[in-house]
């Protein structure tokens, strides 16, 4: 399970719907369909009960909104906190 997946997944969710999620993120309908069809294949378990107009969220799909969108706020968190230490500390690899 990727940062990527978990983005994806999120904003069809928070959406209900895969085309507004796909315009929102600037990738293609296709691409956001696999992405949430790979991950449901990964974990095993349906996130959304797809139907012709709609989707909505099965009980794996609540709880993966919900710590998916606190695992990508706490990632956003960090890149800030480690862009924040740019020019502050050598690199690990630095000599001096």
């Amino acid at each position: 399970m990727e940062l990527e997946q978990i983005r994806i997944f999120c904003t069809v969710a928070e959406h209900k719907s895969f085309s507004e999620a796909a315009r929102r993120l600037y990738v293609s309908h296709s691409t956001t369909c696999r992405t949430v069809a790979a991950l449901e294949s990964e974990l095993g378990v349906r996130l959304l009960e797809r139907t012709k107009n709609s989707v909505s969220l099965t009980p794996a799909g609540v709880l993966l909104q919900q710590e998916g969108a606190r695992l990508l706020h706490e990632a956003e968190a960090l890149r800030r906190r480690l862009a924040g230490l740019r020019g502050d500390a050598p690199a690990p690899d630095d000599p001096t």
